[in-house]
């Protein structure tokens, strides 16, 4: 695994146990009935990412509205650069995007997923 900031550990628990109406339909309804592990809120470096699947090398991004204005922005940029260098995937979606294309956006995790297994 990768080393982490366990001073998030605590927040990444309350995280999991507050989940956003988008992110728990997507766990539920998908993620947790996965053959492979997906971990929710998982506390990576010094960020705590929505869901993260070691096995593909994977981080899970539902962003809400605040994730539009230029300084999120910016930051989630930063964060997916450093991410990255950490040989991860980072894929992000809409929560518009969880409620009205759910098929499509497992149907994205699960080929990125299955592309790990080549």
């Amino acid at each position: 695994m990768y080393d982490y900031n366990k001073k998030l550990v605590v927040r990444a628990k309350q995280l999991r146990k507050e989940m956003t109406k988008q992110e728990h339909h997507l766990w539920y309804d998908f993620l947790r009935g996965l053959s492979v592990k997906v971990y929710k809120q998982k506390v990576i470096g010094n960020y705590i990412v929505d869901f993260y699947c070691d096995k593909a090398k994977l981080v899970i991004e539902l962003d809400g509205s605040q994730h539009f204005t230029e300084m999120a922005m910016d930051y989630d940029k930063e964060r997916t650069a450093i991410l990255s260098n950490l040989g991860i995937t980072v894929i992000r979606f809409t929560n518009q995007e969880v409620e009205e294309q759910f098929e499509v956006v497992c149907e994205k995790i699960n080929s990125l997923i299955t592309l790990s297994d080549s």
